[in-house]
C-alpha cells in the first residue's frame, strides 16, 4: 500500500488589496468569505473572564463578526463593537440582531466611545496590523483606558517575528516591552480552543492600566 498523500490546504483567493491598514483589505476578504481568523463562536477564555468580573463598559475594536459582543449584549453589558471595514460591520450587525445598534463603523485610532471604558477586549486586533502601528495601538489603548481599566484578551505570540501577515506575530519580550510603560500584567493563561491560524501561539493576557 502506498503512503497517503499529505493534505494540502487550498490556496487563498487572489486579492487586489494588500494593505491591512486599509478598510478595503478587510472588506474584500469579508465579501469573498475568506475569514480564517473567525472563530464562529465565543472562546472559553473570554467566557471565563466574564464570569469572574462584574459588568463594566466594554470596547471591542476590530470586532469582525462580533460573536462576543452579542454574548455580552445578551447578558446586559454596556458595550460598543467597532470596525473600520463596512463588510465587517455588516456581518457584525447581522450577528447581533436586536443589538445591532451597538456596532459602529469607526477607526479605533480616532474613535471615542460614549462611556468611560472599563475593559478593552483584544481579539486578533493587534496582530491584524503591521508592526509599524504597534506604538500607535499602545498609545490609543492607554488613552482610552483610565487608571485601573483592563486590557484583556488574546495575544498572538511567537519566538520569531515575520514580515508576512496578517496575522503578524510578536515576540514575547517585545510585547512585554511594548505594554509595560502603561500596563501591569495580572493574568497570563494558555488557550485551549484556538482556531488553526492561532493554534499554539496565543495566550489570554489580562493587563491593568497603570496610574498616569
Amino acid at each position: 500500500m502506498s503512503d497517503p498523500k499529505p493534505t494540502v490546504s487550498p490556496a487563498p483567493p487572489a486579492f487586489e488589496s494588500r494593505d491591512p491598514n486599509a478598510p478595503g483589505f478587510w472588506d474584500e476578504r469579508f465579501e469573498r468569505g475568506f475569514t480564517p481568523w473567525d472563530q464562529a463562536g465565543v472562546p472559553s477564555a473570554f467566557k471565563a473572564f466574564v464570569d469572574r468580573h462584574a459588568p463594566m463598559p466594554v470596547l471591542i475594536p476590530g470586532c469582525g463578526s462580533a460573536y462576543e459582543a452579542w454574548w455580552l449584549a445578551e447578558k446586559g453589558w454596556t458595550l460598543r463593537a467597532i470596525d473600520f471595514a463596512a463588510h465587517a460591520v455588516e456581518a457584525a450587525r447581522a450577528q447581533l440582531g436586536a443589538h445591532a445598534s451597538l456596532v459602529e463603523q469607526a477607526d479605533f485610532f480616532t474613535y471615542t466611545p460614549p462611556f468611560q471604558t472599563g475593559w478593552i477586549y483584544e481579539r486578533a486586533f493587534l496582530c491584524a496590523m503591521p508592526p509599524s502601528r504597534r506604538a500607535d495601538w499602545l498609545a490609543r489603548m492607554a488613552e482610552l483606558l483610565p487608571a485601573g481599566g483592563l486590557l484583556a484578551g488574546f495575544f498572538f505570540i511567537g519566538d520569531e517575528g515575520s514580515p508576512k501577515g496578517p496575522p503578524f506575530i510578536i515576540e514575547r519580550a517585545e510585547l512585554d516591552a511594548l505594554l509595560s510603560p502603561h500596563f501591569e500584567l495580572l493574568e497570563d493563561e494558555p488557550v485551549s480552543d484556538s482556531i488553526p491560524v492561532f493554534a499554539g501561539r496565543e495566550r489570554w493576557l489580562t493587563l491593568r492600566r497603570r496610574a498616569a
